[in-house]
């Protein structure tokens, strides 16, 4: 695996950096809203809502353009966009404006330059053995951006203001630059695939969309983005809801992505050993149970610190075993572009979370029927992923 960790390094610190951008940014939303007349807290959730659902579709198109004109124009495409976005926010001023900065270039770019291609670039480039591991390794590498900038971002827009926290972003997305270059592909060998290997793109999506087990492990993944998407978006909202300080936010956040490492690597270790779907139950399951001790127990700030690190334990450990489910069933020539589409489901769940989040509390002042909307997905994704078949899809075994 030593042999391995610079590709992987570069891709974690390309979606480090993205994924924990992403989290500052719910944290500039009160700063948006009083420099604004026009901006409401419904309004910013809408538009998070479709960055959400954009983050998903452009890891498909980022996958497409991997796929077919290599891993590193798409991530640099990818973080380009995202960094214009998140320098035109400060100047938006109206609600198509906000959509268009937020939802689109910023969380598009994010997309584009995401996950699907981070782990393509990476699975071309390691034996099909060490994929599982490789992948978990990239995941806590990504969550470190979380664990690190979430607090960061509070410090600065405590001391400097939220303009300048998102031009800095804005920067330090410019700075990853290099490292998308370094995952060029420039062996032209992959590992072998068996039949896939002649498949192109559009075969390979209408084998995928005629197997369950990927319908199955798409539809499980909605279920994941509808929970990440709510907390990601509406933490701070549920921490200001139960009177604690405002700066609880940060340290959730980064305690959300502290153990989220912890959490990725022990995804990636288990699915190199066992069962990848009954992982993912597990999982999905163990999601419910933290929800429902939440709910119940008094709210406090080690309440909130207890409760974001086991949500962190489970955060985003769903990424490692789906992503290498997708390899498994498909093989990575099309890896980037069907990864990309189940996280496109992901982020349709996504939307719905972050935008059902603000619904619910503008019209009911509270969270409590969002948690309990996220406790039933989460059942259903933990019996939805026990049919799913953990082997090489061709035309002949669909």
């Amino acid at each position: 695996m030593y042999l391995y960790l610079f590709p992987i390094i570069s891709a974690s610190v390309i979606v480090g950096v993205s994924f924990g951008g992403r989290q500052i940014l719910p944290l500039t939303i009160d700063g948006i809203i009083n420099n604004s007349t026009a901006l409401d807290y419904l309004t910013l959730s809408f538009a998070f809502a479709v960055g959400q659902v954009m983050w998903g579709f452009a890891n498909y198109i980022g996958g497409t353009v991997a796929d077919k004109f290599g891993n590193e124009k798409a991530l640099i495409l990818g973080i380009l966009l995202s960094a214009l976005g998140c320098a035109l926010i400060p100047y938006c001023d109206s609600s198509i404006e906000i959509i268009l900065a937020v939802g689109l270039l910023s969380a598009g770019g994010a997309g584009i330059a995401g996950l699907a291609v981070a782990m393509s670039a990476v699975n071309k480039k390691v034996p099909a053995e060490k994929s599982g591991m490789a992948f978990g390794i990239l995941n806590a590498g990504g969550s470190l951006g979380q664990t690190f900038l979430a607090p960061i971002g509070v410090i600065l827009i405590a001391n400097y203001g939220w303009v300048f926290a998102l031009n800095a972003l804005s920067m330090l997305l410019i700075c990853t630059l290099p490292f998308a270059y370094l995952l060029k592909d420039h062996d032209s060998k992959t590992k072998s695939s068996g039949k896939n290997e002649a498949v192109n793109i559009n075969q390979m999506i209408k084998i995928a969309f005629s197997t369950p087990s990927y319908n199955f492990l798409a539809l499980g993944f909605f279920t994941c983005g509808f929970h990440v998407a709510f907390i990601a978006v509406h933490m701070p909202g549920v921490i200001a809801y139960c009177g604690l300080p405002a700066t609880l936010s940060g340290w959730s956040l980064a305690l959300i992505g502290l153990f989220n490492v912890i959490g990725s690597l022990v995804a990636g270790w288990c699915i190199s050993r066992w069962s990848k779907k009954l992982f993912l139950s597990s999982i999905y399951f163990s999601r419910a149970i933290i929800v429902i001790v939440f709910l119940i127990s008094p709210k406090s700030e080690i309440t909130i610190l207890v409760f974001s690190a086991a949500l962190g334990a489970t955060y985003l450990s769903t990424v490692p075993p789906t992503a290498a489910l997708v390899a498994g069933m498909f093989g990575p020539n099309c890896m980037a572009t069907l990864f990309g589409i189940a996280l496109f489901s992901h982020q349709i769940g996504g939307f719905l979370g972050a935008y059902l989040g603000g619904y619910f509390f503008d019209i009911s002042g509270e969270y409590t029927l969002v948690w309990l909307i996220d406790i039933a997905l989460a059942l259903f994704a933990a019996i939805i992923h026990l049919p799913i078949k953990e082997k090489l899809v061709t035309q002949t075994t669909i």
